[in-house]
């Protein structure tokens, strides 16, 4: 039998009426108060009470352009501001943030037991790039404020979702294509790789990820092949898919192989235009198993 999680009722207050701007999120049970803010919003918010006390913060952004997932960085203070105010001038990667306070119900040690909680779970979940260099060990605090503090947990898993950040989430299966499809069915993805990735991630991991892909789209998939691009401008390899989970921050998926991806007996040559396949295609697999050049899947 399934348990239900517990319903809850949050208010997401937006001062300056920018749903891109400021959020204020507190729950009507909960001492604790929630701050997520754009990078350049800091000046305007960071004499507020509530951030010269103990709390937690995150903060996310991309470190580089060709990043597929954010960075993530995880960090605990007892004066919120200070350290944020130092992190606005040695950390570039970031250009938001969330900051999690709870009205002096938490102290130096539960922010700290926080802090180690939310590094191992970021870590498990593997849905970022974690800036932290290393993993605090757990501080000890009695069984009561553990318990405590798990309420405290709780709270930010269930809110950080509410606001965009979904790192801390355990990936799981969004689709498990196992049903039976008609080879004459759109069922199979052709997705674009280079070379080295494709070797590494395709071949090595038996997986794709990073992949955009229309939610109406989801059901139908049950196979993938792999176009490799210029100067190789062919597709070569396909693979049954196992599950589709989401990937990192931005709506991109991940397929999962049931077996290593097969060496195709026909390898198809792209005879259309450089940019035919600049994203992701959709054809059925019996298209792809006779095909000789790319004009004929499409």
């Amino acid at each position: 039998m399934q348990i239900m999680a517990n319903p809850f009722t949050i208010h997401i207050y937006v001062p300056e009426g920018d749903p891109e701007g400021l959020r204020i999120i507190d729950r009507q049970s909960s001492p604790s108060k929630f701050f997520a803010f754009p990078r350049t919003k800091w000046d305007q918010i960071k004499n507020r009470p509530e951030l010269t006390g103990a709390g937690i913060y995150i903060l996310t952004g991309y470190s580089e352009n060709e990043d597929e997932l954010p960075t993530i960085y995880i960090g605990q203070a007892d004066t919120i501001k200070n350290r944020i105010e130092q992190h606005m001038k040695n950390k570039d990667f970031w250009d938001k943030a969330v900051i999690f306070v709870s009205n002096n119900k938490i102290n130096s040690t539960h922010a700290k037991w926080l802090e180690h909680k939310l590094i191992d779970r970021v870590l498990e979940a593997n849905r970022s790039i974690v800036e932290n260099s290393n993993s605090p060990q757990e501080p000890t605090i009695s069984e009561s404020e553990q318990a405590e503090m798990q309420v405290f947990l709780t709270e930010i898993y269930q809110t950080l979702p509410l606001v965009g950040l979904r790192a801390f989430e355990i990936s799981k299966a969004v689709i498990n294509p196992l049903k039976e499809k008609s080879t004459e069915d759109k069922n199979t993805i052709i997705v674009p790789a280079q070379k080295e990735g494709f070797d590494r991630v395709f071949l090595g991991e038996n997986s794709w990820y990073a992949i955009r892909i229309s939610g109406g789209k989801l059901d139908d998939i049950k196979y993938i092949a792999g176009y490799q691009t210029a100067p190789i401008s062919t597709i070569t390899h396909y693979a049954e898919v196992k599950s589709i989970e989401h990937y990192g921050e931005e709506g991109k998926y991940k397929l999962n192989f049931i077996n290593k991806a097969k060496k195709l007996e026909n390898e198809i040559e792209n005879d259309l235009s450089p940019q035919a396949m600049q994203s992701c295609r959709y054809t059925s697999l019996n298209k792809l198993l006779k095909a000789k050049k790319m004009s004929e899947l499409f």
